[in-house]
């Protein structure tokens, strides 16, 4: 069996759902298990209809009606789908409705509410695959032992949810059914609905793999594959072949999003291959991650950035020899509930970066009393993935680079997994230092363009933060 994941662009209308639809069937004998996320914008839509219930007491839920039974009326789906979805909005609405008169919105009514999304786009996929003879079955991930804890927003799955996933779903792919199941959402033991947080579609499709043993779990978003740059900035960014789950993980960690790290963790302690694929090019050979990645021509796999980052530097003559003094430094961070990403230290200093997000007032008060603490803004990560045993040779041609486009690196990392080299720029520089970097180490064609093809759509695997499309 297979695992085939499709994300909320991929099933973004009636059109999109009929791409699917021949997407499976062609990989029917292999017998697909189907993970689908919510169309389209349909978890914004939920949102927004959340803040009107509970900051203006306006109940609405239209603009999410309107493309679902749209795409009933496009795929000539019969009157019990349009019923069972009616069922759905109406349940959807009660539940805003609540909303609008407690004017309360809780972790765990969000959850809930958040739910319908997935809910209503496995049954309009599974009707439409059932009229052009697939054996499909619509499927709630809690009917075949998606059990989690009750952190609403970011549940982590239970340990039982394996063996119960493997026993459910084993029996109906024995059946010759394709099983279309809901991505992102489970329960908790006590029945709430709760949702797995970033990457939580992807990870449910891993989890399934994982649990029933699959060939394989194949990731359908936007885009080529995992790319060696970000297509936003490099337009012709070329696809990576293979990769290693370490070097994926690296990648989604530093800015490029086409999977979160999270969902690779049951397929790296399973062994079972990701493939990432396009659901708008199916003929693309996507990228594989698997335990050890592809032999590549060039020094590293990939270039990705992230924005938007603090930098801060501590200096203290009080650390030199002092034991515990960086506990001391991590622990005031972790206090304040703010996750470090790079770290580089001396004798007498420590640099760090962190998301811009955070609030660094208390911690600054804090640290100051045992260092010279200097907050910088508007910094930027570029992150080199590849072979890293040849570090000094990598180093020296990104040094070569920089010096080139005028650009002065002020903090350098290597991962302690040996695949990745981290440095920091000013946010304005990154964009052009990517380019610059792209071009150095994967060549260019004739005409300034670098090799191999383009990369495609970027509207599933270029989020921000929060669940978004496609997640």
């Amino acid at each position: 069996m297979i695992v085939m994941k499709f994300g909320g662009t991929s099933v973004a209308d009636a059109e999109r759902i009929r791409n699917v639809t021949e997407i499976v069937r062609s990989q029917e004998k292999r017998k697909p298990v189907v993970v689908l996320s919510a169309m389209g914008n349909t978890t914004d839509y939920i949102l927004e209809a959340a803040e009107d219930a509970l900051k203006r007491g306006f109940v609405s839920i239209e603009k999410l009606e309107e493309p679902h039974l749209k795409a009933v009326a496009d795929l000539e789906l019969g009157p019990l789908v349009k019923t069972e979805l009616k069922t759905l909005f109406w349940e959807l609405g009660s539940l805003l409705t609540g909303i609008s008169l407690t004017r309360e919105l809780t972790g765990r009514t969000r959850d809930c509410l958040v739910s319908f999304g997935e809910r209503l786009s496995v049954r309009i996929a599974a009707a439409y695959m059932k009229s052009r003879k697939i054996k499909a079955q619509a499927i709630d991930a809690w009917d075949v032992g998606f059990v989690s804890d009750s952190s609403f927003g970011r549940a982590e799955l239970k340990n039982e949810s394996f063996v119960r996933i493997a026993s459910s779903l084993l029996t109906v792919i024995a059946e010759g059914i394709t099983p279309v199941i809901t991505g992102f959402i489970a329960k908790d033991e006590n029945g709430n609905i709760t949702t797995l947080g970033r990457g939580g579609s992807d990870l449910s499709a891993t989890v399934i793999a994982a649990a029933c043993k699959a060939e394989e779990v194949q990731v359908w978003k936007d885009v080529d594959g995992i790319l060696t740059a970000d297509p936003k900035i490099v337009p012709d960014a070329r696809p990576v072949e293979k990769i290693s789950y370490e070097e994926a993980a690296e990648l989604a960690y530093f800015g490029a999003q086409v999977l979160h790290p999270r969902a690779m963790q049951p397929c790296m302690k399973s062994g079972t291959p990701v493939l990432v694929k396009n659901s708008y090019n199916p003929k693309a050979p996507g990228t594989r991650i698997e335990i050890k990645g592809g032999k590549e021509p060039s020094l590293i796999r990939a270039i990705t950035s992230r924005k938007n980052i603090i930098l801060v530097d501590l200096v203290s003559t009080y650390m030199l020899g002092q034991p515990g003094y960086l506990a001391r430094l991590f622990s005031e961070f972790a206090a304040a509930g703010i996750s470090v990403d790079m770290v580089a230290t001396s004798e007498v200093s420590v640099s760090l970066t962190l998301d811009a997000v955070h609030d660094l007032g208390v911690v600054k008060r804090e640290l100051s009393r045992i260092a010279a603490v200097e907050v910088k803004t508007d910094k930027a990560i570029v992150t080199i993935v590849g072979d890293v045993r040849r570090s000094s040779e990598i180093l020296e041609q990104i040094f070569g680079v920089c010096r080139g486009v005028g650009v002065q690196v002020q903090m350098v990392s290597q991962g302690a997994s040996k695949v990745n080299i981290s440095f920091i720029v000013n946010d304005e520089e990154a964009p052009e230092l990517v380019k610059a970097l792209h071009r150095h180490f994967f060549g260019e064609k004739p005409g300034g363009k670098t090799g191999g093809k383009p990369a495609g759509k970027t509207g599933e695997s270029g989020k921000g933060s929060g669940r978004g499309k496609g997640a």
